[in-house]
């Protein structure tokens, strides 16, 4: 099968930039979720730990329970079934149902609606959900909201961050008033966090930035980041293909002379999407994907025993008209992960 490698030394620069935009690694909570975005879930929290990052937001209690051993707290984003628990999980409240479903001393982290409408509470329950929080017996540690247009030119993420701002102000004054300890805020995504001059948050999500990519605006002053990144096939056969032969489902790819190609162990069901053949895409050292991708294997004009397919996703993203995440995110598990 193919292998993904990932520079550890793209991944430290990565983090050491974010660090110093916020002023300290404390800050930083790096996102893992569904598979560390396709870069491997054990894998890059191994090398978050070495780098000395404290904090992980992962989607589920499997997630979190792979990676306890790494991180002082992971914040477990959308599980809807918690039974059983470690003290270093903390789990996302993204309604008022949420709060009579969990065991008491659960360390929770409550997501306030500011505007995305999709996960998390209205400002104007906020009381109600601290009071319940408070009953039920469970510890407030966070406050947390998402941005929806950070990575866009308009006045919504300046709106978002205004409603955060006085929601601040509330649970401050809620939780003064119950003699609760005040709990951590943290609302900067990946895209958001640029946008900051001055980080007031607690804790910064950063998912994307990690992984060497920041797809926001053109107009947006962003930090050089570093592809972690790159995925390699390895060669299965080599034939003569002679001029006017067709390569592959539909002979979309015609030689126009006589070429030694080769097919790769890589496909579209190992997650790699199927270009199909009428768009041109050359590999890192230039050589050319001919034809349509198959499921299990593609066809290159090379004779290598291995090729690097990509070690920056943005070509690949724009000519199949989607974003970096999902093309990391797609790609099978089950490949092989390797540190360099």
């Amino acid at each position: 099968m193919a292998k993904i490698v990932l520079n550890k030394s793209n991944y430290f620069h990565n983090l050491n930039t974010i660090s110093e935009h916020i002023g300290s690694k404390e800050k930083i909570a790096v996102v893992l979720k569904d598979n560390a975005y396709g870069h491997g879930l054990v894998e890059i929290a191994k090398l978050a730990n070495e780098f000395g990052i404290k904090h992980a937001v992962v989607r589920t209690i499997q997630e979190a329970t792979k990676v306890e051993a790494y991180f002082n707290q992971i914040l477990i984003l959308a599980d809807t079934n918690i039974k059983t628990y470690s003290h270093t999980f903390h789990i996302v409240i993204n309604s008022l149902e949420d709060i009579e479903k969990l065991p008491e001393n659960t360390n929770v982290h409550l997501k306030i609606d500011t505007g995305m409408h999709r996960n998390g509470i209205s400002p104007k329950s906020l009381e109600k959900a601290i009071y319940g929080i408070h009953r039920r017996k469970l510890n407030l540690c966070g406050v947390m909201t998402h941005y929806r247009a950070a990575d866009e030119l308009s006045c919504d993420f300046f709106w978002q961050r205004s409603i955060f701002r006085d929601v601040k102000k509330e649970v401050k004054r809620i939780c003064e008033k119950l003699l609760l300890t005040i709990p951590k805020f943290h609302s900067a995504s990946s895209s958001a966090l640029f946008r900051f001059k001055n980080c007031d948050d607690d804790l910064v999500r950063v998912g994307i930035a990690q992984y060497g990519y920041l797809e926001t605006d053109i107009i947006f002053s962003n930090p050089e980041l570093k592809p972690v990144m790159s995925l390699w096939a390895k060669k299965i056969a080599t034939r003569d293909l002679k001029k006017n032969q067709k390569v592959g489902y539909g002979g979309i790819y015609l030689a126009k002379k006589d070429m030694k190609i080769s097919t790769y162990d890589l496909g579209y069901g190992d997650g790699f999407f199927r270009l199909n053949g009428k768009e041109k895409y050359l590999t890192p050292k230039g050589y050319e994907i001919l034809g349509r991708v198959s499921m299990d294997n593609i066809s290159v004009n090379s004779t290598d025993e291995e090729i690097c397919i990509f070690d920056d996703i943005t070509k690949l993203a724009k000519m199949h008209n989607t974003i970096v995440y999902e093309i990391t995110a797609t790609l099978n598990p089950d490949i092989e992960k390797v540190i360099q």
